[in-house]
């Protein structure tokens, strides 16, 4: 196991910290004999308190789009209808390399899948993003610590034959997970400018080069 994985490991808590909130606030919720209207506003109107004191730049992360509001709504299983309309509003906004090349370097995918840095309120303002890929999928079998609320990741380009088509679909899920899967858990990585384009390359690589240790 890297030391690198190891430093992570409190953004790591930091997430399962406000997954466990979030499903408290969920079972709070549902306890209380209420519309689902009053349920919701009050929720937010919660959320919104605990926020209060903090600038604007962060109040706004409490600002749902469209897509969130739905999901929130449905509780992230939409009917078939409105799944559809989702994928197709969020596949609009996905933004391939001008060069058509959607592979980057693998190695540079691997410190990014391993750095959970980025999004925080300790980070500097020149704090580079990483993607925190082990928080919630095995990649390469000689890393220990992984989560598993995604699927494992292993042997991930030698399955699909490191197929060009199954790269830029890849690409794809990552730069907007929900232009695949309607009210996905994982993090719209492009679309909301979280990670670059070479950033995205990179971990595409990670998943794709038969030299990297995912294939191994």
């Amino acid at each position: 196991m890297s030391l690198q994985s190891n430093a992570n490991r409190p953004a790591r808590y930091a997430a399962i910290i406000v997954a466990l909130v979030a499903a408290t606030s969920a079972l709070a919720e549902s306890a209380t004999p209420k519309g689902p209207a009053e349920g919701t506003a009050g929720v937010e109107r919660y959320v919104r308190e605990m926020w209060a004191s903090s600038d604007a730049k962060w109040k706004d992360r409490l600002k749902q789009d469209e897509t969130q509001v739905l999901c929130s709504r449905f509780r992230n299983n939409p009917p078939e209808p409105l799944a559809q309309s989702i994928q197709t509003r969020e596949a609009a906004t996905i933004v391939f390399p001008k060069d058509n090349q959607v592979l980057g370097r693998w190695q540079e995918g691997e410190k990014l899948a391993q750095n959970g840095r980025g999004g925080q309120f300790s980070d500097a303002p020149d704090t580079v993003n990483g993607g925190n890929c082990y928080a919630c999928h095995q990649m390469a079998k000689s890393e220990l610590s992984f989560g598993t609320l995604g699927p494992s990741l292993s042997e991930y380009g030698k399955i699909r034959n490191f197929s060009a088509e199954a790269a830029r679909d890849t690409f794809a899920k990552i730069y907007n997970s929900q232009a695949t899967l309607a009210c996905s858990s994982m993090p719209r990585f492009g679309a909301h400018g979280f990670l670059t384009e070479q950033q995205i390359k990179d971990v595409v690589a990670y998943l794709f080069d038969p030299d990297s240790p995912i294939n191994k």
